[in-house]
């Protein structure tokens, strides 16, 4: 028997915000988290601006000795889940820890690590690199950071598939409550890259704007797009069976009803021009939901505001969806580009989105694309009922990945 999931507690830190509430409430302002580069000194690169976490006491919120010893993309995940994880009011003395897990993707892990490390054995060998290294470093160490935070003994892991990343994690907690592997899972993403050989190596390849000006740099479906803004940040959601959730009195945020991915197996890097297997992601979540693409309010897009993704992403929404034209924005133009926690933090927006009947805009929209012709909230955003939301994820590798979610009723 196929059992519901639901979404009972969200944590975040992003660039809008150190926590869920505060960077939803940044989010329906319009609020812009972009601006210059302040964690290492970007002069003699091209791009100068990202989406920074900001005012974020780490050494407060996990311990001074703790933080030492993990990486940014640790700390900020181990954040995000602890705010997850109380606002959801799951007391873990009371539950079975076989039966709670965690699915945390990261699409890069501890770049800043290897980049000291790398340096540090350059200057005085590599047999002298730091013995943390490896174990602080790797992709999965978030996930498993996590789960020993909170004695999670369940299934743990970690899904690596670029900036769909986020919302495979999401997808994967999601079936294996469904499927009764698990009746609790913390879900979602964590990145932390915005180091000079990663901004250096998404630069030389052509993906990031070197548009300076924050106005004018992250434009999704913008027909002057010309580049992403890399950005840090984690989401982590926590998903529940729906009668475990009811039995201990849990407040529900959302219902998850539905979820596709498949794969371009087109380019590592660029995605099928046709946007086929990115449609074919979408309309698989909403089989599964057992709805009509026409019953769909609010697409969260990818919307990265590169010239091929919105294009490709734009014939694929034609695909599925026709001349229905749910709403559609891209929370980017705000928070910039969170590679494999974009998918998570995304999901929490369309949470969000479905708890207040609000779609938050795209910002900074000034020239229409006829390229890109679908029904934009620009600007500013909608009070509107939405009533179902899908969050939209596309990744180097072709990977697609879509998560819709409901309102819950019983």
């Amino acid at each position: 028997m196929e059992r519901r999931v639901v979404i009972t507690g969200m944590g975040a830190v992003t660039p809008l915000g150190n926590t869920a509430a505060e960077t939803w409430q940044a989010a329906k302002a319009g609020a812009c988290g972009i601006g210059p580069i302040t964690q290492y000194d970007s002069e003699n690169q091209a791009v100068h601006i990202a989406g920074e976490v900001k005012d974020l006491d780490v050494n407060a919120l996990i311990g001074k000795r703790e933080a030492k010893r993990k990486q940014r993309f640790v700390h900020l995940a181990l954040i995000a889940a602890r705010e997850a994880m109380e606002n959801s009011g799951i007391d873990m003395s009371q539950e079975d820890p076989y039966r709670c897990g965690v699915t945390v993707s990261s699409g890069i892990g501890g770049l800043s690590g290897t980049e000291e490390n790398h340096d540090r054995g350059h200057r005085i060998g590599f047999d002298r690199v730091s013995p943390l290294y490896v174990p602080s470093s790797i992709s999965n160490s978030a996930a498993g950071e996590i789960a020993i935070d909170h004695g999670l003994k369940g299934e743990c892991s970690c899904v690596v598939s670029a900036c769909a990343g986020g919302t495979n994690a999401v997808g994967s907690a999601y079936r294996a409550i469904r499927h009764g592997y698990a009746d609790v899972v913390l879900a979602g993403g964590t990145e932390a890259s915005i180091t000079p050989l990663g901004v250096g190596g998404f630069t030389v390849m052509k993906a990031l704007t070197t548009c300076g000006d924050v106005n004018r740099a992250s434009i999704p479906f913008d027909a002057e797009r010309s580049g992403f803004v890399i950005a840090e940040g984690a989401g982590i959601l926590v998903l529940e069976e729906l009668e475990h959730a009811l039995n201990r009195g849990a407040d529900i945020i959302a219902e998850v009803v539905g979820y596709g991915y498949t794969c371009d197996a087109y380019h590592v890097t660029s995605p099928d021009p046709t946007g086929e297997a990115a449609a074919e992601s979408m309309r698989r979540a909403i089989a599964e939901a057992g709805i009509e693409p026409g019953q769909v309010d609010y697409i969260n897009a990818h919307g990265t505001s590169t010239p091929m993704n919105d294009r490709i992403e734009s014939t694929a929404f034609h695909t599925v969806f026709g001349e229905t034209a749910p709403y559609v924005s891209s929370t980017k133009s705000m928070t910039g580009h969170l590679l494999g926690a974009a998918g998570a933090v995304e999901t929490i927006f369309s949470a969000y989105a479905i708890a207040d009947n609000f779609i938050p805009p795209t910002i900074h929209h000034q020239v229409a694309d006829p390229e890109c012709d679908i029904n934009l909230v620009a600007n500013e955003g909608l009070s509107t009922q939405v009533n179902y939301a899908l969050c939209d994820s596309l990744g180097f590798g072709g990977h697609n990945a879509s998560v819709l979610l409901t309102r819950y009723e019983r």
